[in-house]
């Protein structure tokens, strides 16, 4: 796994904030994750999941 900057990626947000902005449940957040529907970054030691800005309006546009 290659190590990207973090101000490569643009603005991250929170399983709970692309919850909050998507109005659905972060369990279903974190499950769109897993299936690949909705990309994420894995940061820090507990292995928190990051959702880039740009990805969760691409996924929005797909999905309307």
């Amino acid at each position: 796994m290659a190590a990207v900057a973090a101000n490569e990626l643009g603005p991250m947000l929170t399983a709970s904030e692309v919850a909050a902005m998507l109005h659905l449940h972060v369990n279903t957040v974190k499950r769109l994750g897993d299936r690949g529907e909705l990309p994420f970054y894995r940061v820090c030691k507990r292995g928190d999941r990051r959702f880039r800005l740009e990805d969760v309006m691409a996924f929005l546009n797909r999905n309307r």
